[in-house]
C-alpha cells in the first residue's frame, strides 16, 4: 500500500512530501470538469492520494455525479483520463435528457 502524495503542475503528476502536498492542497483547483445537467452534477477531481491503495498505478482523478437516480463514481490514473471520462459522463447525461 503507498501512501504517496501528489500535486499538479499542468497536467503532470508529481510526487511530493506530505508538507508540500497539504499547503498545496489549500489553494489548488482541483477540479477537471463540474457540470449540471438536468440537477445531476458531474464533478471530476484530482485527489491527490491514491486510491488504488498499491494495487496497480495510483487512481488519483474521480469522476462522480450527485443528484440522479443514483449516484456513480469512476476513478482514473492520469489526467487525460480523467477528462475522457468527464466527458463521457456528461455525454451520457446530455444523452438521457433528449
Amino acid at each position: 500500500m503507498t501512501n504517496q502524495k501528489y500535486i499538479l503542475k499542468k497536467k503532470e503528476l508529481v510526487p511530493v512530501d506530505l508538507m508540500t502536498w497539504a499547503k498545496w492542497f489549500e489553494t489548488a483547483e482541483r477540479h477537471i470538469g463540474d457540470d449540471t445537467i438536468n440537477g445531476v452534477r458531474i464533478s471530476t477531481v484530482f485527489l491527490g492520494l491514491d486510491h488504488n491503495w498499491g494495487d496497480g498505478p495510483p487512481l488519483l482523478f474521480e469522476t462522480m455525479t450527485f443528484g440522479g437516480k443514483e449516484e456513480e463514481q469512476e476513478r482514473y490514473a492520469t489526467y487525460e483520463e480523467a477528462e475522457a471520462g468527464h466527458k463521457k459522463f456528461v455525454e451520457k447525461y446530455n444523452s438521457l435528457t433528449q
